[in-house]
C-alpha cells in the first residue's frame, strides 16, 4: 500500500484511540503535514511528517509506512519514527511539575503546603 487516509493512519498507528477522535483532530485543526492543516480525507505517503497538536505539545511523526489497517503496539516502531523536540517533551514536564495542569480533579484547592511548594518552584523559575 503505497497511500493512507490520514485519520486511519493515525488511529492504526495508535496515536489516537479511535478513528472518530482521529478525524475530529483533523477538522479541528490539529494535525498538519507540511505547516498545513489536513483533511481526514488527505492520502499520506511514506517520508511525510505529520504534526500532532495534544496540548500542551506538538508530536511529530515521520511515516515509514501506511497503513490502514490497526498492528499491534510492538510493530510500531516499523510504522512510524518519532522526530517531536526534545523542547516540546522538556514543556511537557514543566506542565506536570507546576502542579494544577495535572492536579486532579474534584481534590479541591491547593493546600498550605502545595501552596508553598509551588511558590518556591516558581521562585526558583525566575
Amino acid at each position: 500500500m503505497e497511500e493512507a487516509r490520514i485519520d486511519k493512519w493515525l488511529w492504526a498507528s495508535r496515536i489516537f484511540k479511535t478513528r472518530s477522535i482521529a478525524a475530529d483532530a483533523c477538522k479541528n485543526g490539529r494535525v498538519a503535514i507540511g505547516g498545513v492543516n489536513v483533511k481526514p480525507s488527505r492520502m499520506v505517503k511514506v517520508g511525510e511528517t505529520v504534526s500532532v497538536r495534544k496540548p500542551p505539545i506538538t508530536y511529530s511523526f515521520r511515516i515509514l509506512k501506511t497503513i490502514e489497517q490497526r498492528v499491534g503496539a510492538k510493530l510500531l516502531p516499523e510504522i512510524y519514527e518519532n522526530v517531536t523536540a526534545p523542547e516540546q517533551y522538556e514543556l511537557l514536564e514543566m506542565t506536570r511539575i507546576s502542579g494544577f495542569v495535572d492536579r486532579a480533579r474534584g481534590t479541591g484547592r491547593p493546600t498550605k503546603k502545595d501552596r508553598r511548594s509551588l511558590d518556591a518552584f516558581i521562585s526558583d523559575m525566575e
